[in-house]
């Protein structure tokens, strides 16, 4: 019953998963496929090798409502807070308030520069970013140490890697911690208003949350997910105008 009413916050828009192309609903994926994947995360498993979260078909974006996709985690938690409430400290230590990127997209990534998934992210990441930063797009950046030691490099170290090497020109912001008794409160709160099924705690680096324009979390993805994925997905960066 636990695992039943965990999955029910999910949609899969896979049709094989759906029996779409028949016209009836499948079963969602066993609870012993989740375990799989969630003992995955932790033990740092070879991302490729987990095709449930990133072979389905996507459909557009369009203004006036986002379209579910799979293996995604929704934003369902009632706050009146908003990404825009929180001034973190940027990689610098200057501190920032979110509220100067009121009005656009943000997809906000915990990073690390160590890690099998750095090269291909901040690839992406660099990519989208300088296709859309002219157009309501933006991406935050979030050092981060707690997943097999993988960012241990002070904030000049981390920063001179993602500008030099990925020629990264979107906003990197102290290290953080993602979860633990430490977590950073920008953190708690995108936890809080998208958990699903991976839970409370961030699974590892280059996990993703989609943010819109008003500052709440509309989709979260887990770090299987390429930045060029939600860019097909979410047809960026039309995103930045959507109401929830």
């Amino acid at each position: 019953m636990a695992f039943q009413a965990a999955t029910s916050t999910f949609c899969y828009a896979n049709p094989s998963l759906h029996g779409a192309s028949q016209g009836r609903r499948m079963p969602a994926p066993s609870a012993a496929a989740f375990r799989h994947l969630s003992a995955g995360f932790m033990s740092g498993l070879n991302m490729s090798s987990v095709g449930i979260l990133n072979s389905a078909p996507r459909t557009s974006c369009f203004l006036t409502k986002l379209r579910r996709t799979p293996g995604v985690a929704y934003a369902a938690a009632v706050t009146e807070k908003s990404v825009h409430d929180f001034t973190v400290k940027d990689i610098d230590g200057k501190d920032v308030s979110l509220n100067k990127f009121k009005g656009k997209a943000l997809l906000i990534v915990n990073v690390a520069s160590k890690c099998g998934l750095t090269s291909s992210n901040y690839t992406e990441l660099s990519h989208i970013h300088e296709k859309y930063k002219a157009q309501g797009f933006e991406i935050l950046a979030f050092p981060c140490n707690q997943f097999g030691g993988q960012e241990p490099g002070s904030n000049s170290e981390i920063k001179n890697f993602a500008c030099t090497r990925f020629k990264a020109d979107f906003p990197i912001f102290d290290k953080v911690d993602v979860n633990g008794p430490d977590t950073a409160p920008i953190y708690r709160f995108l936890k809080s208003s998208a958990g699903g099924f991976l839970g409370d705690l961030i699974k590892w680096n280059f996990e993703k949350f989609l943010v819109d324009k008003n500052g709440k979390v509309v989709e979260r993805y887990p770090p299987t997910t390429s930045p060029f994925q939600i860019e097909v997905w979410n047809n960026l960066p039309l995103c930045a105008f959507v109401q929830t």
